[in-house]
């Protein structure tokens, strides 16, 4: 019984636990999918092992993801996590686990910037149920001028500080090109400017995950958010057929609009933002 750091020969037992419920755990499918658990190509994966079976995943880069993960396999995750320090921004996930892990840790790693405890995970697994807004589309590579300072804008606004660019002022940028690059960018661009937008920041196992939902402030309260993250949905699903996205309980306007296009709550996230 015990955690240790994941590596390409636990591949498949990875994705048999992250298989449970590929719908809640498609971030870390996402990015188990990419790295193969290389921790080259990526951050690192610790595994919970019990009676020398995997049991329980946690994603430990700038996002501490926990999955699959009992009260047990999160006491000992906690155990680990504060052997080796914190090197997270947030803590996110499944409410029951998040609230543990971060009440194990606290004493250690807090004061958090902010605790949002109660987010719901919605998912739409057809067509959306009302007329998508055609001037939503994929975003064209020319288009990064005008697609990044909405992203930057969005991130700021949502997290409450910039998004992290790196020495160079290049990483955001660039992870919003790899965005547009692989179709995954949708917005509305009127005269060079972003009038909604959202992305899929994460594809799994037959699903994908929606971020960056984001409405120009002068724009907002006109209706554009349902109609235009209906195009959002249709356009996700020829990637993945369930499409999923969370969000904050207090943004009524924003749960609202998702309703009505036809997404429906199935679990409550929790985030720890440091």
């Amino acid at each position: 019984m015990g955690v240790r750091v994941l590596g390409p020969r636990d591949l498949s037992a990875a994705r048999a636990v992250i298989a449970r419920d590929p719908v809640i755990n498609v971030f870390v499918d996402s990015l188990v999918q990419s790295s193969a658990l290389d921790p080259r190509r990526g951050a690192e994966v610790w595994g919970y092992v019990d009676q020398g079976e995997l049991r329980a995943l946690c994603h430990a880069g700038g996002n501490l993801v926990p999955v699959e993960a009992d009260d047990v396999a999160i006491r000992s995750f906690a155990a680990y996590a504060m052997r080796r320090g914190r090197n997270c921004f947030q803590i996110v996930g499944p409410a029951r686990a998040v609230q543990l892990f971060w009440s194990l840790v606290e004493r250690q790693w807090g004061p958090p910037r902010e605790i949002r405890p109660d987010q719901p995970f919605m998912v739409i697994d057809g067509p959306p149920l009302m007329t998508p807004d055609p001037r939503v589309r994929r975003v064209e590579p020319v288009e990064l001028p005008a697609l990044y300072p909405a992203c930057v804008a969005m991130y700021t606004e949502e997290v409450g500080v910039p998004p992290q660019t790196g020495p160079d002022g290049t990483f955001y940028r660039s992870r919003v090109a790899e965005l547009i690059r692989t179709g995954r960018a949708f917005a509305w661009i009127e005269d060079d400017q972003v009038v909604f937008k959202a992305e899929v920041g994460a594809v799994g196992t037959g699903v994908c995950q929606i971020q960056g939902v984001w409405v120009e402030p002068s724009r907002r309260g006109q209706g554009i958010a349902a109609p235009a993250m209906a195009a959002v949905v249709e356009l996700a699903r020829t990637i993945a057929p369930v499409v999923t996205l969370y969000v904050n309980a207090f943004n009524t306007p924003a749960r609202a609009a998702y309703e009505r296009v036809g997404f429906r709550t199935i679990e409550t996230f929790a985030t720890v933002l440091f």
